[in-house]
């Protein structure tokens, strides 16, 4: 088959526009190189909307953040994911911080920010009951949310292919060339860890790894200039915490460390800036532990550590180009870099997706679309696309009633399988077989939020083990935590001689 778009990496970005596509009557297909969607930027951020006022007009972000936001809110409830627009509020400290937020406001009226505004410290405590006594003002912008990013990622990415388009994991692309079909006419052949595709037409949404994918194809020289930031994530009993995303002033790194409620009803706390070497270099640090929950308690005092029941770390992708010919001294690029390429005609980066790119995705797909069209690429609507996509119903939100019904309808409802969170066999069940099913640990993690409670899978992570095993028919031993070989089980613990007595 000959796919009309291939497109590299299965993040938010990429899945966004996947489903996109996948209202038209074309044959399109992902690449990702990990083993599942969401595994890179995607899956450890923040998961905030935000409303757009930090962006400079007349920037891509600005644009895509604004809309982007926008449409979230449709999305959630047409592809069944969660979606709580709570707002956000930059706190201010000092005369200098009050400011800077009206410089915000002005931008933000600029960018099409509806409904922001300066609230005094009066209406502020009774917002936040628990700010700080030195918070005198706030930007307040109602219309930011926060999601869930790696359950937002799987939504898209599982309408794109329950409307036809094709994923292929484990794919990390190797080469890509330009061939000729048996007319003549140009095509882009991309190899792969797992064999060959052609394509009319490619999109590089590969995240951290753009600038590589840009320079196997010959395209546009950039360079990805890796960020981590590292987060800890409070248990529920704080939720009651903060009520908003809480941001203190920005500075030149970026949006500063945050205190906000997730999805899911904990407080995360983050992210730090650290500049790194390389872009999978994740692993968290005291050292940023500490700024990042001393920092946060500049916000709320009454952070308490104790309640500390996860910490991790993600990297985003910052852009840099050269600024002269010998390609000595880097400059920031300061936007996103959504562009088909002035060569390589047909090739579409999508480039330096750092913050606001989860909230601008919806956006960037349909400014991805546009430049297809403009490129050549014939958009012919689909009249079977279905624009809904039915998620797992969550054992634990439901009402008593709703809970007797489902165990009715299916008794795996009744079998508790991760305690801290209320996860049922049946929800494992379906992410496992559902149309991009889970294949590991993780995978099962981020779709239905077994192990990610106050023990951290200490006590689930066994039977989710036997139920991939079982659901998939292969043997324990085989069932990894995050695939590749990261194998949950090496070997039995204890082997005993069966004795027999007479």
């Amino acid at each position: 088959m000959i796919f009309d778009v291939a497109i590299i990496g299965a993040g938010i970005v990429g899945s966004c526009i996947a489903r996109e596509l996948s209202k038209y009557k074309l044959n399109v297909c992902i690449l990702e190189k990990e083993s599942d969607v969401s595994c890179g930027t995607s899956k450890a951020n923040s998961g905030i909307i935000h409303a757009g006022y930090d962006p400079e007009p007349d920037t891509l972000m600005a644009k895509l953040n604004v809309k982007g936001a926008e449409m979230y809110p449709e999305f959630a409830k047409k592809l069944h994911f969660d979606f709580n627009q709570i707002g956000s509020l930059v706190i201010a400290f000092s005369s200098d911080d009050r400011a800077h937020l009206e410089k915000l406001l002005a931008r933000g009226k600029i960018n099409g920010v509806k409904e922001l505004r300066i609230i005094e410290k009066g209406e502020l405590n009774k917002l936040e009951p628990e700010i700080s006594d030195e918070a005198c003002a706030a930007l307040f912008a109602p219309t930011a949310g926060i999601i869930s990013p790696y359950q937002a990622t799987w939504a898209f990415a599982e309408n794109a292919v329950q409307n036809g388009a094709k994923l292929y994991l484990n794919s990390q692309v190797r080469a890509i060339s330009k061939v000729a079909d048996d007319s003549g006419k140009e095509l882009f052949e991309v190899s792969t860890a797992k064999g060959s595709i052609k394509a009319r037409f490619v999109v590089n949404a590969a995240g951290l790894y753009a600038d590589k994918i840009n320079e196997l194809a010959g395209a546009k020289a950039f360079k990805t200039v890796p960020r981590r930031g590292e987060y800890c994530l409070l248990d529920s009993n704080c939720k009651n915490l903060a009520n908003h995303v809480l941001f203190q002033p920005p500075s030149k790194l970026g949006k500063g460390v945050l205190v906000t409620p997730t999805v899911d009803g904990n407080i995360l706390v983050g992210p730090s800036a650290d500049s790194v070497k390389a872009v999978d270099e994740t692993a968290t640090t005291q050292e940023g532990q500490q700024l990042v929950f001393d920092t946060a308690c500049r916000t709320i005092p009454r952070l308490p550590r104790r309640n500390i029941i996860n910490s991790f770390a993600g990297v985003r992708a910052l852009a840099f180009v050269s600024s002269d010919e010998a390609e000595k001294e880097l400059v920031p690029v300061n936007d996103f870099i959504i562009e088909e390429d002035a060569k390589i005609k047909g090739f579409v980066t999508v480039g330096g997706i750092a913050s606001p790119g989860l909230t601008a995705a919806p956006a960037i797909a349909l400014y991805v679309c546009g430049l297809l069209e403009k490129a050549g690429l014939k958009l012919t609507p689909n009249q079977d696309f279905v624009p809904v996509r039915k998620g797992i119903e969550s054992f634990a939100r439901a009402s008593a009633a709703r809970k007797a019904e489902l165990i009715e309808e299916n008794p795996l409802y009744g079998r508790i399988i991760c305690r801290c969170e209320m996860i049922t066999e049946a929800e494992i069940v379906q992410a496992v077989h559902s149309a991009v099913g889970a294949s590991d640990l993780d995978g099962v993690k981020r779709r239905t939020r077994s192990g990610m409670g106050r023990c951290q899978g200490g006590f689930c992570s066994p039977r989710v083990t036997e139920i991939i095993s079982r659901e998939l028919k292969i043997p324990m031993m085989e069932v990894t935590k995050k695939g590749g070989c990261s194998y949950v089980l090496y070997g039995k613990t204890r082997i005993t001689d069966e004795v027999h007595h007479e």
